[in-house]
């Protein structure tokens, strides 16, 4: 920041040919990454030798905040669902464009979830991918309750019931434990209705209305979001920078929906299974 503030004002650019103030630009981007530091910074440092020790990092680093949530990712091993680094705190990558998100997010989405996936509940893990959120959410569940994942790359989805296999098998055999191929920006009305949906990937806002409708009253649907079209044309930034929300929205008893935005975020886009895999070839 010291270096760009002494700079002299001839040795920029002040606009770029995008229209917008470099300077400006600039002063965002420098923005943006400090907030990002300052809501997030705990994370940076934080690894393990194994899952228990992951995991205790992330309890003793504040991410982990409930007993519900640190019993449900001591039993679910990160080991079974990635090979690369599976012990450090960072999104890894799993093919076709995917990524197995990093462990401190799957404890803040799991901490946001926990009112509703309690026992006996129903959920629902759009863009499941590894499989390992549905993991986290069977344990936390319980033998009456029932996670479903839905990952419409069919490759991903055989490989994340051979992951579960590994540790949680006698989920899958009794359904407790559900995965299905198919697209879900859709979601899977025949499944519910939901206690709460998870979003792995950042979706449209266009979405919000088919998922919504598939929650229990009360129910939350829970996940990324990018903003609208109509949004973005309002404020071009926001499309500029490529701006995510993580947000919930709940299905209240008269059927209205309410919204609550959390933080920003960076995920991948939940789009078509031909986009996805077009963007990963």
């Amino acid at each position: 920041v010291r270096k760009l503030a002494s700079t002299p004002s001839k040795n920029i650019n002040v606009n770029c040919h995008c229209g917008y103030s470099y300077v400006y630009i600039c002063y965002l981007i420098i923005l943006c990454f400090g907030l990002f530091l300052e809501s997030g910074c705990t994370w940076c440092s934080v690894k393990g030798n194994d899952n228990r020790s992951l995991v205790d990092e992330l309890k003793n680093n504040g991410l982990i905040k409930s007993r519900d949530v640190y019993e449900a990712m001591l039993k679910v091993d990160r080991g079974d669902f990635v090979d690369h680094n599976p012990y450090l705190d960072q999104p890894v990558p799993i093919g076709y464009g995917a990524t197995i998100s990093a462990p401190h997010m799957h404890a803040h989405a799991c901490e946001l979830l926990r009112e509703k996936a309690k026992a006996g509940a129903k959920v629902l893990d759009v863009g499941s991918g590894s499989g390992i959120l549905v993991a986290y959410l069977a344990e936390m569940v319980g033998p009456t309750g029932r996670v479903i994942g839905i990952e419409h790359i069919k490759e991903l989805a055989d490989q994340s019931r051979k992951n579960l296999e590994k540790s949680h098998k006698d989920k899958l055999e009794s359904g407790q434990i559900e995965i299905v191929h198919g697209d879900g920006r859709q979601g899977y009305e025949i499944g519910g209705p939901y206690d709460a949906i998870h979003i792995g990937a950042a979706a449209s806002e266009e979405v919000v209305p088919k998922l919504t409708s598939q929650l229990s009253k009360n129910g939350i649907l829970l996940g990324p979001f990018e903003p609208s079209d109509d949004t973005k044309e309002a404020d071009p930034y926001l499309g500029m920078f490529g701006h995510q929300e993580f947000r919930s929205y709940q299905r209240k008893e008269d059927g209205k929906i309410s919204m609550n935005k959390y933080y920003d975020v960076r995920y991948v886009p939940l789009t078509s299974e031909e986009k996805q895999r077009g963007a990963a070839t």
